[in-house]
């Protein structure tokens, strides 16, 4: 049996790592971290235009009609480059839709959704930390008056599919009476939040909506998992470039032997949590009575050894490891969000427990 990646998923990620590496370097990432939105509109053309915009967006609607699996090998080579802009917002919104919409509504907002020439969001947190399906408290109808909280592209996006009371879905196109946001200054300038504010705000629900939001959060957690295994990835090859180029008391660093454990011990906190997303991703469409709890078990143990090797990262590269010339600070600001966005890796391992019903 082969527990690799196909030929195809291979080829997805060598393109859109050559296209990140051409297009996203890390000079053209400090110039968006330090610009106004956090956006680059030609970067974003290039990746729709590859096809990540609809990658599982159903072929009859326009996409590619592939699995979450094929979704995530695209979100860890993101998460290598550090790249900005509304890739995770738009998955999702995208397969929230394609799960929880009529067949009117897939019509209506997913061939544009696959195209690109929608930008789709999601607005899921809730006042206190609240981000469950479960636990949403926004009562759902033909209008919707409340706050969502930390919206990736909450400015950017053209149409926004919000949790609802009970499990619920609705979406909410850009520009609505009574939208207003508000900016949030988070630390990961590359993938910026916004608070909205709805007041009376039309809002059209979707019709399976309660059933597609606990898919739609699982898949988010899959993603957020495969993403910070590609920044935890890219973290640890820095500090091995760095130990040996780094040179000290007239030899480089990567010679001290305190050095070469931390290095020995960050790449074991990595490269085991490759399988554990691939299984996490593939288990969405083929293992689905495990999907929910492994998809927790993902999230809060990649992000968790995301976090602990980015502070590892800065103490590789000594002094210089927590200023902002250092390129450690990029990787290590997605840490924090990767960690905390849809809940923190307490919160799903609890989840993850009381799914295995201990």
């Amino acid at each position: 049996m082969d527990f690799d990646l196909t030929e195809e998923q291979q080829m997805l990620q060598e393109a859109v790592g050559q296209l990140l590496e051409n297009e996203c370097p890390v000079t053209h990432l400090r110039e968006i971290f330090d610009g106004e939105t956090g956006h680059d509109p030609a970067l974003w053309k290039g990746l729709v235009e590859m096809g990540l915009a609809g990658l599982a967006v159903p072929e009859e609607y326009g996409g590619a009609g592939l699995e979450i699996l094929d979704l995530a090998v695209a979100a860890e080579t993101l998460g290598y480059h550090a790249a900005p802009g509304p890739f995770l917002g738009h998955a999702l919104a995208a397969l929230a839709i394609t799960c929880g919409g009529s067949e009117a509504q897939k019509k209506k907002w997913l061939p544009a959704l696959a195209t690109g020439d929608l930008v789709g969001t999601v607005a899921l947190a809730e006042e206190g930390g609240v981000w469950q399906p479960e636990a949403w408290q926004l009562a759902g109808g033909e209008t919707i008056s409340g706050r969502k909280e930390y919206v990736l592209c909450g400015d950017l996006a053209d149409l926004i599919v919000v949790g609802l009371a009970n499990g619920g879905l609705g979406v909410v196109e850009k520009g609505a009476a009574g939208l207003t946001d508000e900016l949030v200054d988070g630390a990961d300038l590359s993938r910026r939040f916004r608070h909205l504010v709805f007041e009376r705000t039309p809002c059209e629900v979707l019709s399976d909506g309660a059933t597609a939001s606990g898919r739609m959060r699982d898949v988010a957690l899959v993603l957020l998992a495969a993403d910070a295994f590609g920044g935890s990835q890219r973290l640890l090859e820095m500090c091995v470039e760095y130990a040996k180029t780094r040179e000290q008391f007239g030899v480089t660093i990567g010679h001290f032997q305190a050095l070469k454990h931390q290095l020995a011990s960050m790449a074991l906190d990595v490269e085991p949590n490759r399988g554990l997303y691939w299984f996490a991703a593939y288990a969405q469409d083929h293992v689905v009575d495990e999907a929910e709890r492994v998809a927790a078990i993902a999230k809060a143990h990649i992000t968790d050894r995301f976090m602990q090797v980015a502070r590892d990262a800065v103490e590789a590269h000594g002094g210089i490891g927590f200023t902002w010339e250092c390129d450690v600070q990029i990787w290590f600001k997605r840490a924090m969000f990767d960690r905390a966005f849809l809940g923190t890796p307490a919160e799903h391992r609890e989840r993850s427990a009381q799914l295995a019903n201990w």
